[in-house]
């Protein structure tokens, strides 16, 4: 069954075309990314097993012509890996926000779309450019059925306790404001993998998967369930990320607002996009620049790896104690995957729960699937290569059989 994966961005598209014979046996056709999407000229990469890497410039007005240009691309006898359109058999397409609508993945149709519509004022930089990707083959390839896999889905699970804010209740009623929390389909994928990796039963285990990258979130999953996770009404809560504060009293909010003289508007670009990593640091939002320059001596660089470092900790303590123990820890995203020094800091610094860190097996590790804690460990620790594609893969497939 070949199942083409589109995530559509504000001004992106990334693909991957995946032949599924089983959920854990498929190959990768195809994949790539069109980016600049809108603008004077737009960019589509494109990588196909087995043949030259395919790189385009041209102007690209909006995510139909995008996904048009992808799908010329695929069938093109030179560059593509399908004989025609009528090869792919289903789309699935990552959405970000789901609200109270969805507990799971969901074939596309009206309803699904009107309900991911009414999303959008929860993820308005996110949901229009889903539909925007589901509208455009509903265009081009009306006869083609479609999924939609929910960033949020996997975190419906968590309690009422656990997701509420302390604020007037009638807010939630009114708005939904809750905890939903997101980077869903990571999580899932990188705790199955991890407890396949360890020989762990996934829905009989305690494990805590930190999602660490530019974006980045931590989640509580028990015995297969997500219970808590750190991002929450937006993806702006939790951790520190790269241009984003993540935790922070509510009050300095109003008091820059006073102080300031800032607008709604102006204390939510400060939050989103001038704070975390570029805050702290300055020069630059990517982790391993700061690492360079705190490496060099840079006090505020060392600063921000600190407070990010500290952060995770907690974290994960917190999450061990709210499940009442920890099988697995599991770190995945561009930094969790590639950077082995977040990862020795907090190993070194769970000894008390019974992580017996191996930094031999630690060392060096980038972008790969390894247990990094030495046998007899009572917890288990990991990096885990994260698949969401698959994920997306994997629900397309089976809604689409059904």
């Amino acid at each position: 069954m070949i199942i083409l994966v589109l995530n559509c961005g504000s001004s992106s598209i990334k693909y991957q075309v995946l032949n599924m014979n089983t959920e854990n046996d498929y190959n990768l056709l195809a994949k790539g990314i069109v980016e600049r999407i809108g603008l004077e000229t737009g960019v589509l990469n494109h990588r196909a097993e087995g043949k030259e890497k395919y790189f385009l410039e041209k102007k690209i007005n909006n995510h139909k012509e995008g996904i048009r240009l992808v799908l010329d691309t695929l069938v093109d006898p030179d560059r593509g890996v399908l004989k025609d359109l009528g090869d792919i058999n289903a789309v699935g397409h990552r959405v970000a926000h789901g609200g109270e609508f969805f507990r799971s993945s969901q074939l596309v149709n009206s309803d699904t779309i009107e309900k991911i519509d009414k999303c959008s004022e929860l993820a308005p930089l996110h949901n229009p450019a889903n539909l925007a990707g589901i509208n455009a083959i509903s265009a081009l390839m009306p006869a083609t059925p479609q999924v939609a896999v929910f960033d949020t889905s996997f975190h419906q699970s968590i309690p009422e306790h656990a997701y509420m804010y302390a604020i007037p209740y009638e807010y939630y009623t009114k708005h939904k404001i809750r905890r939903y929390g997101f980077h869903g389909t990571s999580h899932k994928y990188v705790a199955q993998r991890g407890c396949e990796l360890a020989g762990m039963d996934f829905l009989k285990s305690k494990v805590i998967t930190c999602h660490l990258g530019n974006g980045g979130s931590i989640t509580a999953v028990k015995n297969g369930e997500s219970v808590d996770t750190t991002m929450g009404f937006t993806p702006l809560e939790g951790v520190i990320m790269g241009t984003r504060c993540g935790d922070i009293d509510a009050g300095i909010v109003t008091f820059l607002q006073e102080k300031e003289s800032l607008s709604a508007s102006d204390v939510n670009a400060v939050l989103n996009k001038k704070s975390g990593f570029i805050g702290i640091f300055g020069n630059s939002s990517d982790a391993r620049d700061i690492e360079d320059a705190a490496a060099a001596g840079d006090p505020k660089a060392k600063l921000a790896l600190k407070m990010f470092e500290y952060k995770v900790l907690k974290y994960i303590g917190s999450y061990a104690a709210a499940m009442n123990g920890v099988d697995l820890i599991v770190f995945t995203g561009g930094i969790g995957e590639n950077d082995p020094n977040i990862r020795e800091f907090v190993g070194e610094s769970l000894s008390f729960l019974g992580v017996d860190f191996n930094p031999d097996a630690n060392r060096g590790v980038r972008g790969k699937d390894v247990i990094i804690t030495r046998k007899g460990s009572r917890v288990t620790m990991a990096a885990i290569c994260t698949n969401e594609e698959l994920v997306i893969a994997r629900d397309t497939m089976i809604l689409t059989k059904k």
